[in-house]
C-alpha cells in the first residue's frame, strides 16, 4: 500500500507506537512489578511430615508480578497444617506443599496386621485423572492380563483404601500443584499410588502390575466411619475366600486408615 511506502507516514507510526508504549504499556508493567503483596515465608529448616507452627512462619511484603497464583498470603492458612515437601528459611508456601493430615500419617499407622504397597500408574487416566485423595476408597481392575490379555475384576481388591498418591520423585502428589503457574500441566503428575494391604491384597497387586495394567476406580471419598462399612465388607469376602481354601494365608483381614484409627 502506498500509506506504507511514504517515509514520513512510517516516522508518525513509528512515534506513535513508541509513545503508547512508554505512556501505556511500561507503566502498567512496572506497576504491575511494583505492587506489593503479603506472602507467608518460612523462618526456619523444616522437613516433610512437620506441623506448622506459629513460630515457624512470618509474613513478608513482596512484588506481586509473576508470583504463583496459589502463593499463601495468611497464616491463618498455614497454622497447624502439615508440610508436603522439605522447606528452607526464606521459601514461600504454596497451597499445594501443605494439606490438613500429615504426609506420613498412614505410614505411622501400621501396626503389623497390614502393610503399605505402591503400584505404579502407568497412564494419567489409570489414576482416576489425579483426583485421589489419601483416606479415598478405591477398586482396582485389571486390564491386558496375562496371555490371552484378560480384563479381570479382582474380588480381593474390590475395596482398598489409598494411603497417598505421589509423583515420579517421590513427592506426594496434590490436584493443586497443577495451579502452580510456574510448572506445566505435566509436572508432578502423579505416577504410584500407595494403598494399605493386607497379604491377599500384596500377592494381587504384584502379579496384576507384572502381569498386567492396574486401572484405578474411587469408590468412596467421605467420613471415616462410613469407609470403614466398605473396608468391612471387605473383610467378608477375604474371609469367605479363606473359608472355601483352608490351605491358603489367613493374614487377611482388611486395616485400613477408618477402622485402624478407631473410628
Amino acid at each position: 500500500m502506498k500509506i506504507f511506502k511514504n517515509r514520513t507516514t512510517l516516522a508518525i507510526i513509528g512515534i506513535v507506537i513508541a509513545l503508547i508504549v512508554c505512556f501505556v504499556i511500561s507503566p502498567e508493567v512496572n506497576a504491575a512489578a511494583g505492587k506489593e503483596i503479603t506472602v507467608v515465608r518460612i523462618t526456619q529448616s523444616i522437613t516433610k511430615g512437620t506441623q506448622i507452627t506459629k513460630d515457624m512462619v512470618q509474613t513478608a511484603k513482596v512484588g506481586g508480578y509473576n508470583l504463583p497464583s496459589n502463593t499463601i498470603k495468611s497464616t491463618d492458612q498455614v497454622i497447624n497444617k502439615y508440610a508436603l515437601a522439605d522447606f528452607q528459611p526464606g521459601d514461600n508456601i504454596l497451597a499445594s506443599k501443605i494439606a490438613d493430615k500429615s504426609p506420613n500419617e498412614g505410614l505411622t499407622n501400621l501396626n503389623g496386621d497390614r502393610q503399605a504397597i505402591s503400584v505404579s500408574i502407568k497412564s494419567f487416566a489409570a489414576g482416576v485423572s489425579g483426583k485421589l485423595q489419601p483416606g479415598d476408597i478405591i477398586s482396582f481392575y485389571v486390564a491386558d492380563y496375562g496371555d490371552m490379555k484378560e480384563t479381570l475384576e479382582p474380588g480381593e481388591l474390590q475395596y482398598v483404601q489409598v494411603i497417598t498418591t505421589a509423583n515420579d520423585k517421590g513427592v506426594d502428589y496434590s490436584a493443586n500443584t497443577k495451579k502452580d503457574s510456574s510448572k506445566s500441566d505435566t509436572d508432578d503428575m502423579p505416577s504410584t499410588i500407595t494403598v494399605f494391604s493386607t497379604l491377599a491384597h500384596a500377592v494381587k497387586l504384584v502379579d496384576f502390575e507384572k502381569n498386567g495394567t492396574l486401572h484405578a476406580a474411587l469408590v468412596y471419598r467421605g467420613p471415616d466411619i462410613n469407609a470403614k462399612k466398605f473396608l468391612d465388607s471387605e473383610n467378608k469376602y477375604l474371609a469367605a475366600q479363606t473359608a472355601q481354601n483352608p490351605g491358603q494365608q489367613t493374614e487377611n483381614k482388611v486395616s485400613g486408615g477408618a477402622s485402624g484409627n478407631g473410628k
